[in-house]
């Protein structure tokens, strides 16, 4: 009553507690001065009742009641004794409705876990209970009335307490009590029983007399064949029946069906006295335990020891009795060590209960299989199938589980899910190469002719010339992704990588610097390989840089140690690597190592893919590693990372061993010269291309030659206007294009004008368009191109074209 009084004299006013007497005081020294006239006098009386408040103010102070601030914290035991009753149910509860303090019998006839509103009544009576508690913050206090629940009916007081009135005061006093048998019963034929349903436990409650009270619906099942059945004041032995060996089977299945196990437990309060009329609570479990099936264990424990199989046993109590080797070793266990007491320490947390559930419904219920993921400690990023069995005969085993060894099997899905990694990412830098290369074609094409406007000194010639330098930079980055992607062009020919790697190891020496020193060794009688030497130049270029930076990272660095070998690898050298991904047959390899700090192993999977880099902020672009595995792949060979932090890295091209076929090798032609520039030319051109800024710049670089340049933007327009009469001495167009691509253009074209040159320009590579597309007088102009260049290749197409028809027309003329 204090907290709230002072409370209450705290909250009449917010006016300074100063300002009466101040009042007081002014209004009398007034009156006097208005009286008598005479100041000494006023101010005389004006200090003595000034010294009078100040000494009531100081006395006031000290018989206060304590601010609330001030009081001591409360003592929580001394409420539980206050509240502690027999008869009634107290629990007091804070604004957030967590539990302060209650009382015993709260405890016993609730749940000291369970906070009001929230209760073990039915849903009608906790929703009563909680407008309840609404109604006692809003008013102070309210009452319910007959609430029902498991164990009883009851009423309810709720008030509103403590000093800022922000604690409810729960009582509960009991209306009628139901008795213990009773709730066990009905229980039973709510949420326990079907809990002991799912985990395969029958459950009936007897009482005394032997007759059924209640059961659980799996009871039911199996002693009537009727989960729905009414059994209520039926014997309950008349359900079992017992074979010679004194073995229990349900009546209906008979000895033929499953023996049981039974648990015999007393629906008694434990701190009473025994009651020999109490009922009682039978559980029923699957499989009946007999002392002579343990000595069959050994046995069993010792053919599991012998089996490739991962399988361990454990108990009804769901703990480990026995696991084999393989079990240990795909659980990450030592193989000699101690298991851990139960199979759910295996798992990971969020596993833990679910696991240890379907242990346990295994060992009780019937004899079943069945199997479930779950995640290891050992390995939590990769999920495992576990295989459970209940097993009957064997003593003490109840549960089987088989777990195989997914290592390999894990290796390979990671190795395969790599690849599609990289196929899906080399599509991608595909087609964002071809789009960029639009772009390139453009501000390379437009520089060239702001150039032939501005002559060496002016303003922005120099402008434009950065301009363009930076463009061919950005195109060497295109070409890059097309390597990955392979996409690029590739001029394959028969090779030996030693010659290769000859011909770079000059450069190598300036690229890797004088304190790193270059070893190369050779294997005799190596397989000649077929690829591209430029690009396997380039190859064995980004390794050697790459190892040179990593060996001159080193905190203590003096240099380092390159090694550059070739290897013969055979079939049977494959075999011995059990690599899968490697197919046996026979290779040329070329490795490259170095002393480098290693890549660590959460970057060994990711240093393929484009932009991936481990280097510092600023250093490398993360296409170097990309772009070998791209020249690589579409060489037809495999190339392979391995590392260890610290101790260097080793990168190894296997290139496949080329085998000639008699016919497939066309004699290679006499170098030719190369078809001179024409700089200027007449000649109708069909100029075919969907982006508008690359058709305008070779519109204007063409026609600045002096040819007539008909454009249209797509397949579909091109193809039109061939077929409406126009005459050309060649088509130009590009490749990907919208409604009608380049290709299917091309055809429709060539059946029109059998012996029309067609020049195909796109950012893809021409081996791939080759393949797509194979007749005489198709060439090809890779993107980005300049003015020049498009001029030039031109020319020499139109060139050739005319040298190759001069012949034939004079033949016509003189027959």
């Amino acid at each position: 009553m204090s907290g709230n009084t002072v409370t209450g004299a705290r909250g009449l006013s917010s006016w300074p507690d100063w300002l009466p007497v101040a009042l007081a005081l002014v209004a009398s020294a007034v009156v006097i001065q208005l009286l008598t006239g005479l100041w000494l006098l006023t101010a005389a009386y004006a200090g003595a009742v000034l010294v009078f408040a100040l000494a009531l103010r100081t006395l006031a102070a000290r018989n206060a009641v304590p601010a609330r601030e001030n009081l001591a914290p409360p003592d929580w035991s001394v409420t539980v004794s206050a509240i502690e009753r027999d008869n009634m149910a107290a629990v007091i509860t804070d604004g957030a409705g967590r539990v302060v303090c209650a009382n015993t019998r709260y405890g016993e006839w609730f749940g000291f876990d369970s906070a009001p509103p929230d209760l073990a009544l039915d849903d009608a009576s906790n929703e009563r209970l909680r407008k309840a508690a609404r109604e006692a913050w809003r008013t102070g206090a309210c009452r319910v009335e007959s609430l029902v629940g498991t164990s009883g009916r009851w009423h309810a007081d709720v008030r509103r307490a403590g000093r800022g009135q922000d604690y409810l005061v729960w009582e509960l006093a009991p209306v009628e009590m139901v008795d213990l048998g009773a709730r066990v019963t009905r229980q039973l034929g709510d949420k326990l029983g079907k809990a002991l349903s799912r985990a395969g436990i029958q459950a009936a409650a007897v009482n005394a007399d032997g007759e059924i009270m209640g059961a659980n619906k799996d009871f039911l099942r199996r002693a009537t064949g009727d989960s729905e059945s009414e059994l209520a004041g039926r014997e309950f032995v008349e359900f079992l029946t017992a074979d010679d060996y004194e073995r229990i089977f349900y009546a209906r299945e008979g000895t033929s069906g499953e023996d049981l196990r039974l648990l015999h437990f007393p629906i008694a309060d434990p701190d009473l006295p025994v009651d020999d009329s109490a009922p009682s609570l039978f559980l029923i479990l699957d499989g009946g335990i007999r002392a002579s099936d343990s000595a069959a264990l050994p046995e069993i424990e010792a053919l599991l020891a012998l089996l490739p199989l991962g399988l361990a046993m454990t108990d009804r109590d769901g703990r480990f009795l026995f696991a084999n080797k393989a079990f240990r070793r795909a659980a990450g266990l030592e193989e000699q060590g101690e298991i851990p007491p139960f199979p759910s320490d295996l798992v990971v947390r969020e596993d833990k209960g679910p696991f240890a559930d379907a242990i346990r419904r295994h060992a009780a219920g019937s004899s079943s299989a069945g199997a479930m993921p779950v995640r290891l400690e050992a390995s939590p990023d990769e999920p495992v199938t576990l295989s459970l069995a209940g097993v009957r005969g064997l003593g003490d085993a109840a549960v089987l589980l088989s777990l195989k060894d997914t290592t390999e099997e894990t290796r390979l899905k990671r190795q395969v899910a790599q690849a599609t990694k990289m196929q899906a990412v080399g599509q991608l830098a595909g087609g964002v190469a071809h789009d960029f290369n639009n772009v390139l074609t453009a501000i390379i094409g437009y520089c060239d002719l702001m150039l032939l406007r501005h002559a060496p000194g002016d303003s922005d010639y120099d402008d434009i010339q950065q301009i363009k330098a930076n463009s061919n930079r950005a195109a060497s980055l295109t070409r890059q992704l097309l390597a990955f992607s392979r996409q690029q062009t590739l001029r394959p020919q028969v090779l030996q990588l030693p010659d290769v790697v000859s011909e770079v190891s000059n450069l190598l020496k300036r690229l890797i610097g004088e304190k790193i020193q270059l070893r190369v060794d050779h294997d005799r009688a190596l397989g000649a390989v077929r690829a591209d030497p430029q690009q396997l130049e380039q190859v064995i270029i980004n390794l050697a840089v790459n190892a040179r930076d990593a060996m001159m990272s080193k905190s203590d660095s003096d240099g380092g140690v390159l090694t550059i070998s070739t290897r013969r690898i055979g079939p049977r050298d494959v075999r011995a690597m059990k690599n899968e991904v490697l197919p046996p047959a026979n290779y040329t390899a070329l490795v490259v190592e170095d002393t480098g700090t290693g890549i660590p192993a959460d970057a060994l999977g990711k240093i393929f893919e484009p932009f991936y880099t481990t280097k510092e902020m600023g250093k490398g672009t993360g296409l170097g590693l990309s772009t070998v595995y791209g020249i690589v792949k579409q060489s037809g060979g495999y190339i392979f990372a391995d590392s260890h932090p610290g101790e260097g890295a080793r990168f190894a091209v296997y290139l496949p061993v080329h085998v000639p076929v008699a016919g497939s090798e066309p004699a290679r032609k006499q170098a030719e010269a190369e078809p001179r520039a024409v700089f200027g030319g007449t000649g109708a051109i069909l100029l075919v291309e969907d982006e508008d800024t690359v058709r305008a710049v070779a519109e204007r670089a063409l026609t600045r030659q002096g040819y007539k340049v008909t454009t249209a933007k797509d397949g579909e327009e091109g193809l039109q206007i061939v077929r409406d009469g126009g005459e050309f001495d060649m088509v130009i167009s590009d490749v990907v294009m919208p409604t009608m691509d380049g290709p299917a253009m091309a055809r429709e074209i060539r059946e029109l004008k059998p012996d029309l040159p067609v020049l195909f320009m796109s950012g893809y590579a021409e081996e791939q368009l080759r393949r797509e597309i194979d007749f005489t007088g198709m060439h090809f102009l890779p993107k980005p191109f300049s003015v020049a260049q498009i001029g030039k290749k031109v020319g020499a197409i139109l060139g050739e074209h005319a040298a190759a028809t001069k012949p034939a027309e004079t033949g016509d003329g003189s027959m």
